[in-house]
C-alpha cells in the first residue's frame, strides 16, 4: 500500500507543463553526501558554521533523524539508498567488500584496486531522468570508488574518484581519461600541499574538546599541529586522511560542470558528489575530537565556497541541493569506559575462525565463509551438497556469536524468515540481505559497542544503533520552505526528487515522497 501511494502521488506531479507554462524544474540536483556526518554536530558547533552547512541548516527542510535504515551501516550500502529510493537489500549491495571492488575493471593511468557496480541491480534517478529526457547530463565524484560509483548506478557516464594523486575512473566506464579531467590532473593538486601544516581552522578558545586522548589514532601522534609529508609522493597518499581531500573533490567537481555544461541547457542534470574527508578524520580521532570539530568547520568553510562557485555557473534560484549521509559513526569505546559508560569492541572473527576450522577439519574446505559488521556468509549450496545441516550450523553460529559481550540480537534465516513484520531489527536485516544471497547468522550489538577486527583500533560505524543510523536528510532550493523536521528515511530522497523534477521511478520503490517537501495536490 505505501509503494502505490508512492506511484500515485508521483503520477500526480509528473506531468509536462502544459503549452505556454513556465517549467519551474531545477536546472541543476547537486547531491552532497557527506560521509560519516553525524546530524548532532550541527547543533553541536552551530555557533561555527558560517557557511555551506550553515545554509543547509538555515534554509532547508531538515530532517534531523534522516535514516540509513538498513543493519550494515558502511558507505557501500550507504551510498546505494541515496538516489535509488531502495535499500541495499534491493540494489544488492550487502557491505563494502561486497560492493564495487572489482579486479576486472582496472583504473586507468594509475594503480589502485579495479572497480565497477557490476553487483549493483536496478535503476537510479538517472536513469528516471534518462527515460524522460535522454539528454541529461551527469557528472559523479568522490575521493571514494563506491562514493562516487553507487548513486549513479550502472550507467557508464562520467564517474571518478581519487587514487594516488589523481582523479580516474575504471574501464568500466570508458578507455581514456577526458581532456579537462586530464588537464586537471596535471596540476598536481594533492601533491602541491607537500609540507603543509594541519592548523586549527578557528582561534583555540573556540574548541571545547581536549587534544590529548590516548585513545585516537592507535596512540599514533594526535595532537595538534600536524605536519604533512614534504616528499610530494607521501602527501598524495597521506591527503585521504586529512581535510583537504574535501577541497581538492569539490575543485575537480567545479571544473567537471564547467566542461561538460551542466545545469545549462534548460533542463534538469544531476551532479553527485561525495566527500570523504569527515569519515577519515572520524574513524582516526573519533566523534567527539577537536579533529573532527575542525573537520566539519573546514567542510562548512569549503561547501560555502563550492555553492558560490557553482552560483556563478547556474543560478542559485535553478539549483536544487539535497545534503545527507552514508552513515553516522559510534564513539570510541576506550572515551566511553573513561567516563564511566558501556561499550566495548566485539568481534564476530573467533566464531567464523572455529567454524571454518571445523569446517576444514571435516570437509577439507572452508566454504568460503566470511564475517563483516556482524553478517557470518558462505557457499550454502556447497554446504548442503557436502551433507552438512545448514539450519543446525547456523543455529550453533548464533549460539556462539551470543557469548560475546555487547551483542544483543541473533538472527538466522529461519528465524528472519519468521520475524513480525514489526520487528525493527530484523527489518533492518532483511533491509540488507538479498533475497539471493547466502548467510548463516547475522549479529547486532548494544549501543556502545562496535564490531572490530585484528588491531584496528578505530571509532567506526556498521551496527543498527543509532549512532550508526541517524543521518541528516536536507532539501534546500526554490519553493522549498525551510523547517526544522523530524524522520525521512535516505530511500525517501529519490522519490522525492523525482517528484520534484516530474519523472517515473522505472521499478517500484521503498521510499516515500516527503510531504514536507512535495506537498500533496
Amino acid at each position: 500500500m505505501r509503494y502505490l501511494s508512492v506511484m500515485l502521488l508521483l503520477a500526480a506531479v509528473t506531468a509536462e507543463p502544459a503549452a505556454g507554462q513556465t517549467d519551474n524544474r531545477p536546472a541543476l540536483v547537486v547531491l552532497l553526501t557527506v560521509d560519516q556526518l553525524r546530524p548532532d554536530y550541527f547543533s553541536r558547533w552551530d555557533a561555527d558554521l558560517t557557511g555551506g552547512l550553515r545554509r543547509f541548516y538555515d534554509q532547508g527542510a531538515f530532517y534531523a533523524r534522516g535514516e540509513q535504515d538498513h543493519a550494515i551501516t558502511e558507505t557501500a550500502p550507504g551510498h546505494s539508498t541515496l538516489l535509488t529510493g531502495r535499500s541495499p537489500g534491493s540494489v544488492g549491495i550487502v557491505s563494502n567488500s561486497l560492493g564495487v571492488p572489482d579486479p576486472d575493471y582496472p583504473l586507468l593511468g594509475v594503480m589502485g584496486p579495479g572497480a565497477s557496480p557490476a553487483r549493483f541491480r536496478g535503476t537510479t534517478l538517472y536513469d528516471w531522468m534518462v527515460a524522460a529526457d535522454r539528454n541529461t547530463r551527469v557528472l559523479s565524484v568522490s575521493r571514494k570508488d563506491r562514493g562516487a560509483i553507487l548513486p549513479i548506478g550502472r550507467a557508464k557516464v562520467p564517474v571518478f574518484w581519487y587514487q594516488s594523486g589523481s582523479f580516474t575512473t575504471s574501464t568500466w566506464y570508458r578507455d581514456s581519461l577526458p581532456t579537462w579531467l586530464q588537464r586537471w590532473n596535471e596540476r598536481k593538486g594533492a601533491e602541491r600541499l607537500a609540507g603543509m601544516v594541519w592548523k586549527l581552522f578557528l582561534p583555540e578558545d573556540r574548541y571545547a574538546e581536549p587534544d590529548d586522548q590516548p585513545w585516537e589514532r592507535g596512540g599514533a601522534p594526535h595532537q595538534f599541529p600536524y605536519q604533512m609529508p614534504t616528499d610530494s609522493a607521501a602527501m598524495a597518499e597521506v591527503v585521504v586522511a586529512i581535510p583537504w581531500a574535501d577541497s581538492l573533490t569539490i575543485d575537480v567537481a567545479l571544473e567537471g560542470v564547467r566542461a561538460l555544461g551542466l545545469g545549462s541547457r534548460g533542463a534538469p542534470d544531476l551532479l553527485s558528489i561525495s566527500l570523504s574527508s569527515t569519515d577519515a578524520v572520524g574513524h582516526g580521532w573519533g566523534p567527539d575530537s577537536r579533529e573532527i570539530h575542525d573537520q566539519v568547520v573546514r567542510l562548512d568553510h569549503w561547501m560555502g565556497r563550492f555553492m558560490d562557485s557553482l552560483a556563478t555557473l547556474v543560478p542559485r534560484e535553478k539549483t536544487l541541493y539535497i545534503l545527507t549521509s552514508d552513515h553516522g559513526v559510534s564513539s570510541y569505546p576506550e572515551r566511553g569506559a573513561a567516563n564511566g559508560r558501556m561499550g566495548g569492541r566485539v568481534s564476530g572473527d573467533r566464531v567464523m575462525q572455529a567454524a571454518q576450522d571445523v569446517l576444514q577439519a571435516r570437509y577439507g574446505q572452508q566454504f568460503d565463509l566470511g564475517f563483516d559488521n556482524g553478517l557470518i556468509y558462505g557457499n550454502v549450496t556447497a554446504l548442503r551438497a557436502a551433507g552438512v545441516d545448514v539450519d543446525s550450523m547456523a543455529a550453533a553460529l548464533a549460539a556462539d556469536l551470543a557469548r560475546e559481550t555487547g551483542v544483543t540480537r541473533i538472527l538466522t534465516p529461519r528465524t528472519l524468515a519468521a520475524a513480525d513484520a514489526s520487528d525493527r531489527e530484523a527489518g533492518r536485516w532483511s533491509r540488507t540481505i538479498p533475497a539471493d544471497f547466502e548467510w548463516l547468522a547475522a549479529a547486532s550489538v548494544a549501543p556502545g559497542y562496535i564490531w572490530t577486527y585484528a588491531s584496528n583500533a578505530i571509532a567506526t560505524h556498521g551496527t543498527t544503533t543509532n549512532d550508526d543510523v541517524l543521518v541528516p536528510i536536507v532539501f534546500m532550493g526554490k519553493g522549498i520552505a525551510p523547517a526544522r523536521l523530524v524522520r525521512a528515511r535516505t530511500v525517501d530522497i529519490a522519490p522525492t526528487v523525482a517528484a520534484l523534477l516530474r519523472v517515473q521511478p522505472l521499478e517500484t520503490v521503498e521510499g516515500q515522497v516527503l510531504k514536507e517537501v512535495v506537498p500533496p495536490r
